[in-house]
């Protein structure tokens, strides 16, 4: 990554149609990645830990970022303390109970399974221990009460444990590395610099002294949008002052209170882990649940009315994906394929009421709609099956929808 060319600008000469396109998507993706990455990948950055201001050489941003992008570090360990308020609506534990009584029908789920089980990251605190040596080796155990997950990637394998239900599951990883390039941000350098990619001349970047995280000396970078109309009110990255990698990482709302994500190490090491670490046996008499087998049995259900008409025509869509406004405001636009707005539900239920129930109507010249929001992204689904996303507030989206009708 080269470096910036002020404290608050993003290096010139990047005005070219293509590079442009990928710094306004990764503006999208990153905030949305802090949700689904602490969830579902060992490449956490923890937040700040407030435990005394080491006094540091100065340092400009610019020069910050360039640490980041030099640092080398391949290996390292920890435990980590992380904790998500993305303002949820509280559903009585009906996720939970739909969850489980689809792994009771057997439809093809598994408590193992990573794409489940870790999007419990997504509310509350939880600790988890980590785990990192290059690309091909990390874990990461998520410590419940009496029981422990663990998902562990080890060359081409991957697998995950619940200790609780003594379920494994198992997968692989493409090994001519295409899965590995589209899977978000795998390691705390890797975060910090997706979140990075987000910066352009609409955005202020600075040093606001430093902070110290389990007991190691950083500076603290922070990014914050010069627009109104972005849900994000800032993101803080400390950097640790003698590797320059990325340590921790809080995003803040606009709309203030506390933070969205807040996720720190309590202990870290840059040794390298054991190799016994990843090295994974199911144990005996678990029940192991292959990739493929999670697929299985759905094939045949009832898509229910108004979903897109088939997943060809919801890559279409996705194909389609438009980048509306600019800077911190811009809004990811796609066509579902589907019509009539929200699902019905199929027979017998009114999934669609339900769903309308959590979300603002809303109406503009684009038509009429249901804004979905969270303190941080907010999404607007259109009755002819449009869908509008992005870190703005309500407003900002249906304009965004206006113009892009």
């Amino acid at each position: 990554m080269a470096p910036y060319a002020s404290d608050d600008r993003a290096t010139a000469g990047e005005g070219d149609e293509s590079r442009s396109a990928r710094r306004r998507a990764a503006r999208y993706v990153v905030p949305v990645t802090v949700m689904g990455v602490a969830a579902a990948t060992i490449g956490l950055v923890p937040a700040i830990a407030d435990s005394g201001d080491p006094d540091l050489p100065e340092i400009t941003a610019a020069q910050l970022i360039e640490k980041i992008a030099k640092s080398d570090v391949e290996q390292l360990s920890g435990t980590v303390k992380i904790t998500t308020d993305l303002g949820l609506p509280d559903l009585g534990g009906l996720e939970s109970s739909l969850a489980s009584g689809a792994v009771e029908r057997g439809e093809g789920g598994s408590s193992a399974d990573p794409s489940a089980k870790l999007t419990e990251l997504a509310s509350g605190t939880h600790t988890l221990r980590v785990a990192v040596d290059g690309p091909d080796r990390q874990k990461v155990s998520l410590l419940e009460d009496a029981a422990e997950y663990s998902l562990i990637h080890d060359g081409k394998d991957v697998w995950g444990y619940d200790s609780r239900s003594n379920e494994v599951y198992h997968g692989t990883v493409d090994e001519s590395g295409k899965e590995r390039e589209q899977q978000p941000p795998a390691t705390p350098k890797d975060f910090a610099e997706e979140a990075l990619k987000s910066v352009d001349d609409t955005t202020s970047v600075t040093v606001d002294g430093t902070a110290q995280v389990a007991g190691r000396d950083a500076y603290r970078l922070v990014v914050k949008p010069k627009q109104s109309g972005s849900t994000v009110g800032a993101i803080s990255i400390a950097v640790d002052h003698e590797t320059g990698t990325p340590l921790k990482f809080t995003l803040t709302p606009s709309s203030g209170g506390a933070a969205v994500v807040d996720v720190g190490f309590t202990e870290v090491s840059f040794d390298r882990p054991a190799a016994s670490t990843f090295e994974f046996t199911p144990p005996k008499g678990a029940e192991v649940t292959e990739d493929g087998e999670l697929d299985e049995g759905g094939e045949h259900s009832e898509k229910p009315e108004g979903a897109p008409k088939s997943e060809e025509d919801l890559a279409k869509g996705l194909d389609g994906l438009k980048m509306l406004g600019e800077g911190w405001n811009t809004v990811a636009a796609f066509d579902t394929g589907g019509e009539g707005g929200l699902p019905a539900g199929g027979a017998g239920g009114d999934l669609g009421g339900f769903l309308g129930s959590l979300g603002d109507q809303v109406k503009g010249d684009f038509g009429t709609g249901t804004v979905f929001s969270t303190r941080l992204v907010n999404a607007l689904i259109t009755e002819d099956g449009k869908v509008y996303v992005g870190t703005v507030t309500k407003d900002a989206l249906v304009k965004a929808a206006d113009e892009g009708k």
